[in-house]
């Protein structure tokens, strides 16, 4: 179900009174792939119930370029809820997952392997409330970079 940001805090107490262990995760998840789909059913089984903090259209472009995203807010909702891992996404506008962490409080928060606890500023947060941070290892040689690089490539090659 795509969360309103404004309901985040409430949906959440709900939650947590029917005694359920909530995962948090955040991103941009534009082009979806193998990759993600066995990040988030891990993270999924981490606890009870999935929710993710999904980058805005325009936190898109500022974080990866403007030539991105690939896929819509809308459209990466639509298919991030129709993973069986997927509980709840919300939207974000901001550069960090940091506000809207403050808001869930998650139980525990899943972040890449590509990260550390030093190099993700969301964990002092988590951890400040007595909340777990995972870091689940990526699958190698899958990322929506590689897969734009793939595509690229491969319609140079067509058409030159």
């Amino acid at each position: 179900m795509l969360i309103d940001r404004n309901k985040i805090v409430e949906t959440c107490a709900k939650i947590r009174q029917g005694g359920k262990k909530i995962v948090f995760t955040n991103g941009c998840f534009d082009i979806l792939h193998v990759g993600h789909v066995r990040y988030l059913t891990a993270a999924k089984n981490l606890g009870d119930v999935l929710i993710i903090g999904l980058n805005t259209d325009e936190s898109v472009r500022k974080l990866k370029g403007t030539n991105r995203p690939i896929n819509n807010e809308k459209d990466r909702a639509e298919i991030l809820l129709g993973l069986k891992a997927v509980d709840y996404v919300v939207l974000f506008g901001e550069d960090t997952a940091e506000n809207l962490i403050a808001q869930v409080k998650p139980d525990i928060y899943v972040k890449g392997g590509d990260y550390t606890l030093e190099t993700l500023p969301e964990a002092k947060i988590v951890q400040s409330y007595g909340g777990a941070v995972e870091l689940i290892k990526f699958v190698d040689g899958h990322s929506t970079t590689n897969l734009i690089e793939k595509l690229s490539a491969s319609a140079e090659k067509n058409h030159g």
